[in-house]
C-alpha cells in the first residue's frame, strides 16, 4: 500500500499544472537549490553528496538546453551560456571548488531574476489587454 504524501502530491500538481514560463522558473530555482546543497557538501567534505547535487544541477541545465527553440538568436546565445555553466559545474565537481559554484550561482540567479521579470511583464500585458476590452 502506498503512503499518501500531501507535500509530494502538491509538488506533482504544481509541476503538471504550471505554465511553460513557470516551469522554467521552477528549473532555475531547483538548480540554485542543488548548487547551494553542493556548496554545503563541499564545506562538509561530503564528496558523494556534492557529486549528486552537482549532477542534479547539470541535469537541470541539460533540460533547459533541450527546451531552447534554436530558430531564435537569443536561444543560440543562451545555449552558449548553458554550455559554459555545464562545463563550470563539471570543473567544480572535479576540483571540489565552491568558488566556481558561486560563479554559476550568480549566472543562474541573474537568469532566474530576468525570467521572473519577463513572467511579470507578460502577466501585466495580459491583464491590461483584458482590462481594456471590458
Amino acid at each position: 500500500m502506498a503512503v499518501y504524501n500531501p507535500y509530494q502530491a502538491y509538488q506533482n500538481n504544481s509541476v503538471t499544472t504550471a505554465a511553460p514560463g513557470e516551469l522554467t522558473l521552477m528549473l532555475y530555482n531547483g538548480c540554485l537549490k542543488f548548487i547551494n546543497l553542493a556548496k554545503a557538501s563541499i564545506e562538509q567534505k561530503n564528496i558523494q553528496e556534492k557529486n549528486i547535487n552537482i549532477q542534479k544541477a547539470q541535469n537541470i541545465i541539460h533540460e533547459l538546453m533541450v527546451t531552447l527553440k534554436m530558430e531564435y538568436d537569443i536561444s543560440k546565445k543562451m545555449m552558449s551560456l548553458y554550455d559554459y555553466i555545464n562545463r563550470r559545474l563539471i570543473e567544480s565537481n572535479i576540483k571540489n571548488d565552491s568558488s566556481i559554484l558561486n560563479e554559476v550561482e550568480e549566472l543562474i540567479t541573474e537568469f532566474r531574476d530576468t525570467w521572473k521579470e519577463v513572467i511579470q511583464l507578460n502577466r501585466q500585458q495580459q491583464y491590461n489587454g483584458k482590462g481594456g476590452q471590458a
